[in-house]
């Protein structure tokens, strides 16, 4: 037998094999794309989709413009923004921003993620130090990318925020004095409307009353993001990705069986910010977790750090958010109900729970508050409702509204179900019904609670809940229960992403053709437009960039 003039060992044969083998396995992979793609009828096809046209989908829909790439932008609302058209407008962003420059501010990306990054900082012990760098990395870039497509901000010198140790908040301007335009006039109208007007003039398509309701991929756990199922007009058409689709739902705080996950107290009783204008309803998150996806930094929603949970400032009304107070004006203030009445002093109210009872020290507005809020407020776990605080209301009398300079009618109140008046004490606690106040408030407990604050007073020390030296009586016909329930700010968590803002699996892989970014995405607890706006940038360009 002559010599093999090229001998293979057994390891050689088992290497190559496996290469062999990986390489098939590639081409099953894009035959099966093209198979699952054939198998579809897809009504539009674009090379990035991206859903949810708000502070992340509008920056990631304009820079895969600019990557040379054709874009499908969907929201399910009737007009684009989402939750930063009705917000501050606040971008603290830093790194050397032209306006920190323009301010003779230094700055630069290390000192962002060192600040980011700092272990005496509750909000970012149990971040994602990868990410951080990444959104350290392209803060700069992405404010003046900002400014560049149209958003105008207050050219005043910067301050600090969230701890950091460089004056970097800028905040902008409102897009115009119309609210038909603005929504409630908020500042965040500035950056919203801004990019709206450059989106459509690079070319970007825009779809609205269009909720996606599933991601497609090639199969249920594996293969490629094809598209996505999107329902419009009682119909559901298939929008095909070639490039990638990107989640930019915003979050989930108006879906309760989602958030509960985090936290089994956020029960229905606790509303959002930004509701009604637009709802948080995690489809993002669910749609990518039914083909694979995983959460992340999870541990980022506990109620004792970060804006999940606020204290409300607007009483009276079911909206309560401290930054957004609902105008008469509005085109939303149908569905918003009330302006609510702003607390300037809680010294002027009592907040009792769903039985009547003070549970905790009414001026306070830190975690204990909150947790307070949360907790069962003396139930014995007997009743209806064991998990939720439920309803809290404010009390108060006629010298309160005096005191505060009040006006408790319409449109500042709302009588259906969030504010009540009576002669007395009695007649009120009767009066109090609402969708989440399961049993009607005893009588006589309300008038008990009062009583026993109304001696605190008199001895100028709160003996339950060390109120600093309680001030007023509750003692002057007629007399008001305003709802005081707190409201639900940030997704403080979402789908985990890796730094190219990729979907990943709960195996740790990376889903192919799947992005997230905005509040549906998790790893980085900072509040606010700074996190969204970098990190939709960022995904945008990454899918653009992405072989299809």
């Amino acid at each position: 037998m002559a010599k093999n003039s090229n001998p293979v060992s057994r390891r050689d044969f088992f290497r190559k094999g496996a290469i062999v083998g990986a390489g098939t396995a590639a081409l099953a992979g894009e035959a099966g794309a093209q198979t699952a793609a054939s198998r579809l009828h897809f009504d539009r096809t674009a090379d990035v989709v991206v859903v949810g046209a708000g502070a992340s989908g509008l920056p990631a829909a304009i820079m895969a413009r600019d990557q040379g790439a054709s874009v499908i932008l969907l929201d399910a609302n009737h007009d684009i923004g989402g939750h930063s058209m009705v917000s501050g407008g606040r971008i603290p962003l830093g790194g050397g921003t032209i306006l920190q420059k323009k301010f003779g501010v230094e700055d630069s990306a290390d000192q962002v993620f060192i600040d980011h990054t700092a272990t005496t900082n509750p909000e970012f012990r149990f971040g994602d130090r990868e990410l951080i760098r990444a959104w350290a990395d392209e803060n700069a870039a992405t404010f003046d990318f900002l400014m560049a497509n149209g958003v105008i901000f207050d050219e005043v010198a910067p301050t600090k925020v969230n701890g950091g140790t460089v004056p970097r908040l800028f905040i902008a301007k409102p897009y115009s004095d119309n609210l038909n335009e603005t929504i409630n006039g908020s500042p965040g109208s500035g950056l919203a409307r801004h990019l709206e007007k450059s989106a459509r003039a690079k070319g970007v398509s825009i779809l609205l009353n269009h909720r996606m309701t599933s991601v497609l991929r090639e199969s249920p756990m594996s293969g490629r993001v094809l598209g996505v199922k999107v329902s419009a007009d009682g119909r559901e058409i298939n929008i095909r990705a070639t490039r990638g689709v990107i989640l930019a739902t915003g979050g989930h705080t108006g879906n309760i069986e989602f958030r509960r996950m985090f936290d089994p107290r956020l029960t229905e009783e606790y509303q959002t910010a930004g509701e009604p204008w637009t709802v948080q309803n995690a489809d993002g998150e669910r749609a990518a977790m039914d083909v694979g996806a995983s959460l992340w930094a999870t541990s980022n929603c506990a109620n004792e750090r970060g804006l999940n949970v606020t204290k409300t400032m607007h009483i009276g009304c079911r909206y309560g958010y401290n930054n957004l107070k609902w105008d008469p004006k509005s085109p939303m203030f149908a569905k918003a109900g009330a302006s609510g009445l702003t607390v300037h002093d809680f010294q002027d109210v009592i907040l009792v729970n769903q039985v009547g009872q003070r549970f905790w020290n009414e001026v306070d507005r830190t975690f204990d508050f909150l947790n307070a809020c949360l907790g069962t407020n003396g139930n014995t776990g007997k009743g209806k409702k064991i998990n939720g605080g439920g309803p809290i209301w404010a009390i108060f009398d006629a010298d309160a509204v005096k005191r505060e300079g009040w006006d408790p009618k319409p449109p500042n109140v709302d009588h259906n179900g969030w504010f009540f008046e009576a002669p007395t004490l009695a007649e009120l606690a009767q009066k109090i019904a609402n969708p989440h106040q399961l049993q009607p408030i005893p009588a006589r407990a309300l008038e008990e609670t009062v009583a026993k604050y109304n001696s605190f007073v008199d001895a100028g020390k709160d003996a339950d809940f060390g109120k600093p030296k309680p001030k007023y009586k509750v003692q002057t016909a007629p007399f008001y229960a305003a709802w005081s329930t707190p409201i639900l700010h940030d997704c403080l968590t979402g789908l985990r992403i890796n730094t190219k803002c990729q979907v990943i699996d709960i195996h740790g892989r990376v889903i192919p053709g799947l992005y997230a970014a905005g509040e549906t995405a998790g790893g980085f607890a900072l509040h606010g437009l700074p996190r969204v706006t970098v990190f939709g940038r960022i995904a945008g360009r990454e899918a653009a960039l992405s072989k299809a």
